[in-house]
């Protein structure tokens, strides 16, 4: 039986020669009757993605770091069809295809196969990922609507981000983090009033470049203070955080927020010394978000501590649930390795970043220094 043009053309994908891939490419740019059967075959390659525990951010996200722009919006659309198959997708997967390039790409057929086949050779090595949730096509709960503490948290913080004005910035993000830990304190007086079968849950959150250390503090510092565990997999750019699900989307919102809030304060601390006459360099924006990070983490337990002291009775239950969910995450990353940050030092830009931590909204701050360990995947 003589095989199609396009199977002939996608064994390229497994070899390491771009000769081949070139071949592969002028094959399917002559046989107009091949586009369709490609465009099938990147849709079967990202659906037995879902199954290898990757959703449509981790997918995007690789594409950026390894490949170009076209690769990127050529995804998106397979993305999309692919994912317009199913009545219902899981929780969190429409937020990350609502935020999908929209834009297509066109070129001559030469070029276009062969970033198509670039793509899907990136696709077809990628390994097996531990899941954090259903796939398309499982068995899915009900919808449920946005918790309001959930609403109030997210309003505050968008408010917290577009003030202008440092102390209401302050009080705003304050308040956010004390309905995060009042959230848990709750859940967990639910949980000591008799079994239940909930068991901690994970999920994924990008962590970009540049200075993706710093930011895997930071992440690692909002999680932890709020019961969750972060796992970072620098190699992916992303960390998984593993927490009980009432606190896992208030950790990414609030680690989202802060991320606003100290990059802003790094850029005007940054216009701040241009204006004095200094130049600032990598080592002052990398120290900058490393004691932004650092600070943030002292400040946002010493909060937990202080509102989970207001309800000592329980504290056992707190305590069980922060085991679950230490727990989970030794099953799901048996290996994992604290590790700690080795950094160019600046002066200058620790103590800028020490002071915007400051100004970020945590009360009843602790003193000390050093940069926090972060665990790595």
């Amino acid at each position: 039986m003589t095989r199609s043009t396009v199977e002939q053309a996608l064994e390229a994908l497994y070899g390491d020669d771009d000769r081949a891939l070139d071949t592969a490419a002028s094959l399917l740019a002559a046989d107009r009757g091949a586009d369709a059967g490609l465009a099938r075959r990147g849709e079967e390659f990202v659906r037995s993605l879902w199954a290898r525990g990757w959703q449509p951010a981790d997918l995007v996200r690789m594409a950026r770091r390894e490949l170009a722009d076209e690769h990127v919006r050529l995804l998106c659309g397979i993305v999309r069809a692919e994912t317009a198959r199913y009545e219902r997708l899981p929780h969190r997967w429409q937020a990350q295809l609502d935020v999908l390039d929209t834009d297509t790409w066109s070129a001559d057929r030469f070029s276009y196969a062969t970033a198509v086949l670039e793509l899907y050779r990136l696709l077809v090595r990628l390994p097996r990922l531990d899941a954090v949730g259903p796939v398309p096509g499982e068995p899915l709960p009900p919808p449920a609507g946005e918790p309001k503490m959930l609403t109030r948290i997210r309003a505050l913080l968008a408010k917290a981000e577009a003030t202008t004005y440092a102390e209401e910035a302050e009080a705003l993000t304050a308040k956010a983090q004390e309905l995060m830990a009042r959230h848990s304190l709750d859940e967990a007086s639910l949980a000591a009033g008799g079994p239940t079968a909930e068991t901690p849950g994970a999920i994924r959150i990008g962590v970009d470049p540049p200075y993706e250390q710093a930011k895997a503090i930071l992440l690692d510092a909002v999680a932890t203070a709020n019961h969750c565990r972060a796992v970072w997999n620098e190699g992916f750019g992303f960390s998984t955080v593993v927490g009980f699900e009432a606190d896992l989307e208030p950790v990414e919102l609030l680690y989202t927020s802060l991320l606003v809030q100290g990059t802003a304060a790094m850029t005007r601390a940054e216009a701040e010394q241009r204006a004095g006459g200094r130049k600032r360099t990598k080592s002052f924006r990398q120290s900058f978000l490393l004691a932004y990070a650092n600070r943030l983490g002292a400040r946002l337990s010493s909060t937990s501590r202080r509102v989970a002291a207001e309800a000592p009775t329980l504290l056992p239950a707190l305590a069980s649930r922060d085991l679950a969910v230490t727990g989970r995450t030794d099953e799901l990353f048996p290996e994992t390795r604290t590790s700690r940050v080795r950094a160019a030092w600046d002066e200058e830009g620790w103590t800028h970043g020490t002071s915007a931590a400051d100004r970020a909204g945590l009360r009843h701050p602790p003193t000390g220094g050093g940069t926090a360990p972060v665990r790595r995947g």
